[in-house]
C-alpha cells in the first residue's frame, strides 16, 4: 500500500540525476526518453510513500462468516458493478470462474470469458477490493469471504 505524498508539475529540465535514480532510471536522459505523450503536456512528479501494515482487503477477505447485512451489501455492490458495466452482468460469472479454476493463469481465464487479459485483471481487482478474491503467484482464488458469498448464492 502506498500513500500519495505530493503531485507536482515540473519542468523536464529541472529533473536531476538523483530524482531519475529514485524513479528507477539510470539517468535523466533515460527518464525523459521514457516519457510518453505530447511533449507540450505538463510533466508530473508524484511522490509515493510505502505504508507498512496489513492491507485492509486481506483482513476483509479472511472474514468467512457473513451476516445477512454483509450478504445484502455485497449483493448490492455487485449489482451496481454489473449495471454500470458496458459488458453487462459479469460479477457472478467471474466469481464462478475463479472458484472453478483456482490458480489458473489470467490469460486462460480471460480467454474463457472472451476478454482481453488486462481487462479481466482489472475486473478481478474490483472483486478483490470487496474481499472476494485473492491474488496468487499464478492466477486467483476465492477468499474465505468470497467462498462464503458464493456458497450463499448457490444455496438460495
Amino acid at each position: 500500500m502506498v500513500e500519495v505524498e505530493s503531485v507536482d508539475v515540473v519542468e523536464p529540465s529541472s529533473v536531476d540525476a538523483g530524482q531519475a535514480h529514485e524513479a528507477g532510471y539510470a539517468s535523466v536522459d533515460e527518464l525523459l526518453a521514457g516519457l510518453r505523450g505530447d511533449p507540450a503536456l505538463p510533466v508530473y512528479r508524484i511522490r509515493l510513500r510505502r505504508i507498512d501494515g496489513l492491507d485492509p482487503r486481506d483482513e476483509l477477505a479472511r472474514t468467512a462468516s457473513l451476516t445477512e447485512a454483509d450478504v445484502a451489501a455485497i449483493t448490492a455492490r455487485l449489482a451496481r458493478m454489473d449495471r454500470s458495466s458496458n459488458r453487462g452482468p459479469w460479477t457472478g460469472a467471474v466469481l464462478a470462474l475463479v472458484a472453478d479454476r483456482p490458480g489458473t493463469v489470467s490469460t486462460v481465464l480471460a480467454e474463457a470469458m472472451g476478454w482481453e487479459r488486462q481487462d479481466f485483471k482489472l475486473h478481478v481487482r474490483r472483486l478483490k477490493e470487496l474481499g472476494l478474491t485473492l491474488s496468487l503467484d499464478v492466477g486467483y482464488r476465492l477468499s474465505p469471504r468470497g467462498e462464503s458469498y458464493l456458497n450463499y448464492l448457490r444455496t438460495r
